[in-house]
């Protein structure tokens, strides 16, 4: 998929999300949706979800894809990166990426992007990762930090 048809596949996505987020306030049933509808929709995908911040700990939240960590290793990894950084991270080959948390040893890229409350508190972020190398880039960024914005 060129970048073009990822930018208006993303659109389309934003589009469904809006419309579906309008029958509920609740921000866990807008992550498990935008999980299940981003991972179906992109072949590179390969695990695609959330870890909300729960008592200091970056804990699993809705996702879809094989077998997640329940609980990353404090201040370690890229989720954690994102969380810190308060930023979004694309790491191009995760066994590049010091202190890299393999949940799944088949995981090669990944992007993680933080998500905000209403008060712009960080409360979780959005894992994507990818097994293949090199398949996330700047549109994949802007398309997943809007859609993050729209959790809350």
């Amino acid at each position: 998929m060129d970048a073009e048809q990822k930018k208006m596949e993303y659109e389309q996505i934003n589009k469904q999300l809006q419309e579906l987020f309008l029958k509920t306030s609740d921000p866990i049933a807008h992550m498990a949706t935008a999980a299940a509808m981003l991972y179906h929709k992109f072949d590179h995908y390969f695990w695609c979800g959330f870890y909300r911040l729960l008592d200091g700990e970056l804990t699993v939240g809705p996702y879809q894809g094989s077998l997640a960590c329940q609980v990353l290793k404090k201040e370690s990894g890229v989720c954690w990166a994102g969380l810190i950084g308060g930023k979004t991270v694309i790491v191009a080959d995760v066994h590049q990426f010091p202190g890299h948390i393999a949940c799944d040893s088949r995981s090669a890229s990944e992007i993680v992007v933080p998500v905000r409350n209403r008060e712009g508190e960080i409360v979780a972020v959005l894992d994507v990762d990818s097994d293949k190398t090199d398949q996330f880039d700047e549109t994949d960024a802007a398309a997943l930090e809007k859609i993050s914005k729209m959790i809350f």
